[in-house]
């Protein structure tokens, strides 16, 4: 099976990980060989419930049984394309109230561009420096890594760069930029925070020339931060909000919400203004319908902030200098990138799912199920301290 994974499959790096899968359920991930790992990525924040969460599956057994694929995005009405919508807007503040189901968390970053253009007839995006929304050509345009972007120029023009958290750059933001996109938390960067009421200025930088505001909630949405959206904590409000990643309950979505006026721009002049074949899938939407109401309705976004200080108490070592982020969505940050390499490589020997972060190389991701234990935690930090102390 490797042999041919590495034949016939596509790959992202010259040497994947290769663990040969043969089922997953809760915190853990099986191997062909029966070993169990406990999962401290969740699918790269992915599987917000776990593995096979219960609800999710009869979720998707259930809509199984009645149709999957009927129609275009926007054209039937699909039962639980609608209510995933509606139960977003309920959860969310007035007037982000309708949402543009689609297939990833980078079509989502797309479709915002787009709206944002539409909307202001204008064409400049600003991001951040360090940031990422995505890999499809207008998000690879945000990013302002030139290693990665160079090899696939002419990417969308337009696009200018601050520096984020830096209030200075705030004057960039002009009566001709149609959009500011920022992570909520700077995801491949760090896991970096927001400081001094940044995000609250820009909204208001925004606000005062005319620019959309858009918040990239793909990673730090959905309950991961100990709130259902990221910008609950930062005492502010996006234009438009984009979540992915978690929302899916381990299944592939994304979802771009703005209000009902903006949104229209999308359906007149042109109309299809953005389309998307499987995007509101019925049996996608049915599994993030599970996954939102089972996080909106229990105590596991009260317990994502128990559980980081658990994480914050049990990883306290002379090799890890921080630990940054919020709720469960964290990195430790080592001395050097290969001491980063050697953890999460010795903790894989060990039984526990590690990974890297983009941009930051002395970063190890912590980013486990919404739904882990614990027990659990203790267990994957006694990992990671006792490689630690081999070092």
């Amino acid at each position: 099976m490797q042999d041919d994974f590495l034949k016939y499959q596509a790959q992202t790096t010259p040497h994947p990980l290769a663990m040969e899968v043969s089922h997953a359920k809760g915190s853990y991930v099986f191997d062909t060989k029966g070993k169990a790992y406990l999962d401290f990525v969740a699918g790269v924040s992915a599987c917000s419930l776990g593995h096979s969460h219960p609800k999710v599956v009869n979720a998707v057994k259930k809509q199984l049984d009645q149709y999957l694929h009927v129609m275009v995005y926007g054209e039937y009405i699909q039962k639980p394309a609608v209510e995933l919508s509606k139960l977003l807007a309920k959860h969310l503040p007035k007037p982000l109230e309708t949402t543009y189901l689609v297939n990833s968390g980078t079509e989502a970053i797309e479709g915002s561009i787009k709206l944002a253009r539409r909307f202001t007839e204008r064409s400049e995006i600003i991001a951040a420096k360090n940031a990422y929304h995505g890999n499809t050509m207008g998000s690879l345009s945000l990013m302002d890594y030139e290693e990665r972007k160079q090899p696939f120029y002419p990417l969308i023009p337009d696009i200018k760069h601050i520096e984020f958290n830096l209030e200075s750059d705030l004057s960039k933001i002009t009566e001709k930029t149609a959009a500011v996109i920022l992570e909520t938390i700077q995801g491949g960067a760090g896991f970096i925070e927001t400081t001094n009421n940044y995000l609250q200025k820009v909204q208001q930088r925004c606000n005062t020339v005319g620019a959309i505001f858009i918040l990239d909630e793909i990673q730090s949405g959905i309950g991961r931060t100990g709130k259902l959206f990221g910008f609950e904590n930062y005492n502010c409000q996006p234009d438009i909000v984009i979540t992915g990643k978690g929302l899916g309950g381990g299944l592939p979505i994304g979802a771009f919400t703005a209000s009902k006026n903006m949104m229209a721009c999308l359906s007149d002049n042109p109309k299809l203004g953005h389309i998307t074949t499987f995007g509101g899938n019925p049996v996608i939407a049915a599994a993030a319908l599970a996954t939102l109401k089972e996080i909106t309705e229990s105590n596991l976004m009260d317990l994502a902030i128990e559980k980081e200080q658990l994480i914050r108490q049990h990883l306290q070592h002379m090799h890890i200098k921080e630990i940054r982020g919020r709720g469960l969505m964290l990195a430790a940050i080592t001395e050097n990138e290969d001491i980063a390499s050697t953890i999460i490589m010795r903790c894989k020997d060990q039984g526990l799912i590690l990974f890297w972060l983009l941009f930051e190389p002395r970063a190890i991701r912590i980013t486990p199920p919404l739904t882990i234990s614990n027990k659990e935690i203790i267990k994957g930090c006694l990992i990671i301290t006792s490689v630690l102390d081999s070092i």
